[in-house]
C-alpha cells in the first residue's frame, strides 16, 4: 500500500515542486550516508532527489523495495550529525516522504547491523544529549505524572478517533488476520482472564487502569471486584464515567494513585503494557510492589513489549524516537530483564510466557487505518501536519519492528508461593 493510500499528509508535502540547493556540508554528508547504505544486503532501497536517483542493496527474498523521495537536501546533514533520530526529526519538518514507511522500517530492521555506522561520529555526540534528556524524564514519582500525561492526557476525543469500541491500548489477539480489531481485542481480555483463572468474587488489582477496558470485562464477564489505578486524569476521568454508564462503579474502585503507593492484598494483579512506562532502574521496584500486592497462592499476569535480549544492552544507553517524542521516559523491558529484576528471592514462580508479536502489527495497521480515515477529525482537534506525521512515523516504524521481530509482544503469568 503506497503512502498516498493510506497517508493524506504526504500530499501537503508534496507542494514543494523544487528540491532546494545542496550545499557542500549537505553534499559531503550525503556522500557519507551512500558509503553507509551500499552496506544494505537484505532489500533495495531508492533515493530520489531532484533528477538525481540512487539505488542501494538487492531485493530480498520477498521483493522488498523501498523509496525514498528527498524534499530537502538538510536531510543528509541531520541524518550524518544525529543518526536515527536526526532521520525521523527530518521526516516530521517534511523533508523527505517514502512510499512504504512500513517497508522502510523492515527494511532498516533486517539490516541494523549493517547501518551502525550511522550512529556513530557526530551522532554519538548527540546521543549523549538525548540520554541526558531521557535521565531527566526518568519515572519517579513526580516524572511519572508528567511522562504520562505528555502521551495519555493528548485528549480522549483524540484517541476515540482510531482505538476500537473497547479502548485498547495495547496489542489484540488475533486467532487470525481476519479478525476485527475489537474482537481481538476482547479475545486478549479473555485470553488474560482465563490464564488467571478468574472467578465470580475474586479481587483483582489493576496496575494501569487506561480508559477502563480490562476492569470492565473481568467485572461484567467473570463477576470479579477490581481495584484498578492510573495517573492519568483524562483515563481517569472516562474511566469513571464508563464504570457508571456500566452500572458496575460498586464494583471497581477506580484510584489515581502511583502503582507504588497501592495497599492491600489481592487474588489476581494484572498489568496490561503499564511496564513500558515503568523505566528501567524501577523495574526492580515494580515487580517487588506487584509481589506484595499478591496474596500467597495467588497469580499475576504483565503484558509487555520486549526488547530482544542480544540488543538490550545497546537499547538502554541510546534513545530512540519513540522515546523522544511519543513516551518520554519509556523504556522496553527484555525477558533476562525482567528475571533480573524480580531477583533471586523472589517468591513469583514463572507458570506461563506467551509471545504474539505478529499481532501488535495487526493492531497497529488497524490503528493507522483508522488514524487517517478520521484524519479530519484529528485536524478539527487541533492537531497540526507534524503532529500528524509523528504519528504515522511512530505507526509505522512499531508495525515495521513487530513484523521484523526486532520488538515482540509477551504474556508472562507468575503464581506466587504458598509458603
Amino acid at each position: 500500500m503506497s503512502l498516498d493510500q493510506v497517508s493524506p499528509v504526504s500530499s501537503v508535502d508534496r507542494t514543494r515542486s523544487t528540491v532546494p540547493r545542496m550545499s557542500w556540508t549537505a553534499r559531503v554528508a550525503r556522500g557519507q550516508l551512500l558509503k553507509v547504505l551500499k552496506n544494505l544486503r537484505h532489500g533495495r532501497l531508492w533515493l530520489h532527489q531532484g533528477d538525481e536517483t540512487f539505488v542501494c542493496g538487492t531485493p530480498g527474498e520477498d521483493g522488498l523495495e523501498v523509496r525514498i523521495q528527498i524534499r530537502d537536501p538538510q536531510v543528509y546533514r541531520r541524518m550524518m550529525s544525529a543518526g536515527s533520530l536526526g532521520a525521523a526529526e527530518s521526516y516530521l519538518q517534511g523533508e523527505w516522504d517514502c512510499n512504504d514507511l512500513v517497508g522502510l522500517f523492515r527494511l532498516l530492521c533486517r539490516n541494523m547491523d549493517r547501518l551502525l555506522d550511522l550512529e556513530s561520529g557526530l551522532a554519538r555526540v548527540a546521543s549523549v544529549f538525548a540520554r541526558a534528556g531521557h535521565w531527566a524524564k526518568r519515572n519517579s514519582r513526580s516524572g511519572s505524572q508528567r511522562n504520562i500525561a505528555a502521551h495519555y492526557d493528548l485528549s480522549n476525543d483524540f484517541f476515540q478517533l482510531f482505538l476500537d469500541e473497547t479502548l485498547m491500548y495495547s496489542s489484540a489477539y488475533f486467532r487470525d488476520a481476519g479478525m476485527p480489531l475489537a474482537e481481538a481485542s476482547r479475545a486478549k481480555l479473555d485470553l488474560i482472564c482465563r490464564k488467571l483463572g478468574l472467578s465470580p468474587g475474586m479481587r483483582v488489582v489493576e496496575i494501569g487502569t487506561g480508559w477502563g477496558g480490562f476492569a470492565e470485562h473481568a467485572v461484567t464477564k467473570y463477576g470479579c471486584h477490581v481495584t484498578t489505578t492510573t495517573i492519568s486524569s483524562e483515563q481517569h476521568a472516562h474511566a469513571r464515567e464508563r464504570f457508571e454508564r456500566a452500572g458496575i462503579a460498586n464494583q471497581v474502585e477506580l484510584l489515581k494513585s502511583d502503582y507504588r503507593d497501592l495497599s492491600g492484598v489481592y487474588d489476581r494483579l494484572v498489568s496490561i503494557e503499564m511496564i513500558e512506562a515503568v523505566g528501567q532502574q524501577y523495574l526492580p521496584q515494580f515487580f517487588a510492589t506487584c509481589e506484595r500486592l499478591v496474596k500467597p497462592g495467588g497469580q499475576m499476569l504483565v503484558q509487555s513489549i520486549l526488547m530482544p535480549d542480544h540488543r538490550y544492552d545497546r537499547y538502554c544507553n541510546s534513545v530512540d524516537f519513540i522515546q523522544k517524542y511519543i513516551f518520554p521516559g519509556g523504556h522496553l523491558p527484555s525477558v533476562a530483564a525482567v528475571q533480573q529484576a524480580l531477583g533471586a528471592k523472589s517468591q513469583l514462580r514463572l507458570t506461563g510466557y506467551e509471545e504474539f508479536g505478529h499481532s501488535y502489527a495487526l493492531t497497529l495497521r488497524a490503528w493507522r487505518k483508522a488514524f487517517f480515515e478520521r484524519i479530519d477529525e484529528v485536524r478539527a482537534l487541533g492537531f497540526d501536519e507534524r503532529f500528524i506525521r509523528m504519528w504515522d512515523y511512530y505507526l509505522c516504524y512499531c508495525e515495521g519492528a513487530f513484523l521484523e521481530n526486532a520488538t515482540n509482544v509477551a504474556q508472562f503469568v507468575w503464581k506466587k508461593s504458598s509458603y
